[in-house]
């Protein structure tokens, strides 16, 4: 493989087909160590004006391949992303400071031969003799996508796939915290896809508005931040796009009287800290009975404390910050808890290391009112707060603008079930929390977020639904 020098250097964006080099760029930091790994290419507004023109050529003949023509070049980005993906890999590692990027990498194919086989269903709402109406999925058009820094690549293939599969085409943008390994997508698959069908530019967040804003665009999927999803979402609407937006969440689980705690304990403290908590679904307040709460606590205090206070590749577990934005919030949130009362049962202090590092981190002591149970850490920060009465956990589980995941955990599958269906989440887990699937639809309410990712409402979000009546003798048809 070339030298990691020799791969940045070549880098570049997407455009018509071509890998177009040059012109400004932008530094890129590895979170591991906080230096400067090297640059990215910086689109142009010239550049974007012509990546959205080509994905408009390209669109109508794209969507004329029909649905099995789009599904073959989609295979085929899929195996020569299963191909290549060492190459992917290796700059995610570098830009994500962790070698754990690299299974999202080798997730990413299998994710995407998944989406591949999501049907687009014709509905049939009548068939007489007399006509037929039906219900088909055509595409919106050009699709602006943007991908956040947590999981760029596996985040850019299901908005890629969904898009593409209807018969869009797309302008991708990744974070400019993470635009590496998005840019080698767009190499592995120059000479995969039809030039304009797939299109990557990187660049920073005036980038992002520009293909917000821009007359080509008639969608856009983004996700990130709750405040960032709010200005596309006014953006948007003032040109009346369609927009799928995937925001931030504050997941609670609540955990009940009955569950045995030495099993359950772990499984939360994963679903916490799987990739330092920079999961949009990760477990992010944790609400426990009061008859089992010492117990719990002292329990994922222990799973904390088995994450080796190490980076991953001197023989520990610790996941660095992807930013140092991210990392001195949750530092900021871990401080000011503690400042108003809260109490740290494990972890707390960062090592004396260099990067964005920050240890798995259990609070007790901690109520509403407080930031870090009140809003979105996004770190490997866990409040855990008693209740009594499920009434109340249910209550305080709802009092928050979020509303994309939350979980319940209990040996009684009706009573967690019953609970279940009373949070105000996009999706809910009994004695579970994370899991996404291609083929399972994704996405958050109130806050968190409009439309879905995956399954059939997936594709429908990136598709207009357009009814069609079909009378069979021209000879009887009446105005009406």
């Amino acid at each position: 493989m070339p030298s990691t020098d020799t791969v940045l250097n070549e880098l570049g964006h997407l455009i018509d087909g071509r890998i177009v080099t040059g012109g400004p760029t932008f530094a890129v930091r590895n979170p591991k160590t906080g230096k400067v790994i090297g640059d990215s290419p910086d689109a142009t507004p010239d550049q974007l004006d012509e990546a959205m023109a080509a994905a408009t050529r390209a669109q109508p003949a794209w969507y004329g391949l029909g649905e099995d023509g789009r599904r073959e070049v989609l295979r085929r980005m899929a195996t020569i992303l299963a191909e290549r993906g060492d190459e992917v890999a290796a700059l995610y590692e570098l830009e994500k400071g962790t070698r754990h990027s690299a299974g999202e990498v080798r997730l990413a194919p299998m994710f995407a031969q998944q989406m591949i086989k999501v049907p687009l269903p014709v509905d049939i709402l009548d068939d007489s003799d007399e006509r037929t109406v039906r219900v088909v999925r055509k595409p919106v058009g050009v699709v602006a996508a943007i991908t956040p820094w947590n999981a760029p690549v596996l985040i850019g293939i299901e908005k890629l796939f969904a898009a593409l599969t209807v018969g869009n085409t797309v302008v991708l943008k990744p974070s400019p915290f993470t635009p590496l390994a998005t840019l080698k997508l767009g190499e592995i698959w120059q000479d995969v896809v039809p030039p304009g069908v797939v299109n990557v530019l990187a660049g920073g967040d005036e980038l992002g508005a520009a293909m917000v804003s821009h007359p080509s665009t008639r969608m856009v999927s983004f996700t990130g931040s709750v405040q960032a999803g709010r200005k596309i979402a006014a953006a948007a609407g003032r040109q009346l796009k369609n927009v799928v937006l995937e925001l931030g969440g504050n997941d609670a689980a609540i955990v009940l009287a009955d569950v045995d705690v030495a099993a359950v304990a772990p499984r939360i403290a994963a679903a916490a800290f799987m990739g330092g908590g920079q999961v949009c679904a990760a477990v992010k307040r944790l609400y426990v009975h009061e008859s089992i709460y010492d117990d719990m606590v002292a329990a994922l205090a222990e799973s904390a404390n088995r994450l080796v206070a190490a980076p991953d590749d001197e023989g520990g577990t610790l996941v660095p910050m992807t930013t140092k934005p991210q990392y001195d919030r949750v530092r900021m949130l871990l401080d000011d808890a503690v400042a108003h009362g809260a109490k740290v049962v494990a972890g707390g202090t960062a090592p004396s290391f260099d990067g964005y590092f920050l240890p798995a981190t259990i609070l007790t002591d901690v109520a509403p009112g407080m930031r870090v149970v009140d809003e979105e850490q996004f770190g490997p920060v866990l409040p855990v707060l008693p209740f009594r009465d499920v009434e109340d956990a249910v209550a305080q589980a709802n009092a928050t603008e979020y509303g994309l995941n939350g979980s319940v955990w209990t040996k009684d599958i009706a009573v967690g079930e019953a609970i279940a269906a009373r949070l105000e989440a996009g999706t809910v887990w009994i004695n579970h929390h994370i899991e996404v699937a291609p083929h399972i639809p994704f996405g958050g309410v109130k806050q968190s977020g409009i439309g879905r990712s995956g399954g059939g409402p997936g594709a429908d979000a990136y598709a207009e639904l357009q009814t069609q009546y079909v009378y069979k003798d021209a000879g009887r048809v009446t105005a009406g």
